[in-house]
């Protein structure tokens, strides 16, 4: 556990935290994490997760601008939900993504886990990308990931990070109560 991790711990927890209550601020206060863990997912041979960080550092300012100038009235993006295509959609991007990487990962690299951290970073761009346009759906998803994620970080001795993801799963739920809650008194 080094003291960037810990930084990148606590600006985490509180991107997430600002993106459940829908802070616009959760996407540059998440720009500064996705940097922090660049160095640290460098550091610990995990390429695909380390590439993720920068795809996500440019999510954070497309994210920034949906939330703020995106959507129909040009106000921001109001929480939606997906349609099946859409849905199929992200779930191929993923898979066809994370067996790209994890081949490139697996054949080109020393890369500690090139299939598992390519698969979950892969799944994670198309969480993001979802998350960016505020599709409900992005927190069940992060869910799922982030319980994976806990069992990666701890088999690379990153155990804050493990923690780490562990409540980034406690607020993917919290996540997911609050929007579709809003949703629901917004459509009704």
């Amino acid at each position: 556990m080094s003291l960037i991790e810990i930084i990148a711990t606590a600006t985490g927890v509180l991107a997430v935290w600002l993106t459940i209550r829908q802070n616009p601020w959760c996407w540059p206060v998440g720009l500064v994490m996705v940097l922090l863990y660049t160095w640290i997912f460098y550091d610990s041979k995990l390429y695909s997760n380390m590439l993720l960080q920068l795809a996500y550092a440019l999510l954070q300012g497309y994210g920034w601008w949906q939330w703020v100038y995106g959507g129909e009235a040009k106000a921001g993006v109001k929480i939606g939900r997906l349609s099946a295509s859409r849905l199929f959609q992200g779930v191929s991007l993923g898979v066809i993504g994370g067996c790209g990487l994890g081949y490139l990962m697996s054949a080109y690299t020393d890369a500690s886990a090139p299939w598992q951290d390519a698969f979950l970073s892969a799944f994670s761009l198309v969480a993001q990308w979802w998350m960016a346009q505020k599709h409900m759906e992005c927190w069940l998803l992060w869910v799922v990931l982030d319980v994976l994620f806990v069992g990666l970080f701890l088999t690379q001795a990153l155990y804050l990070t493990a923690f780490l993801y562990a409540v980034f799963t406690a607020l993917a739920v919290r996540g997911w109560v609050v929007w579709r809650r809003e949703y629901v008194v917004a459509t009704a």
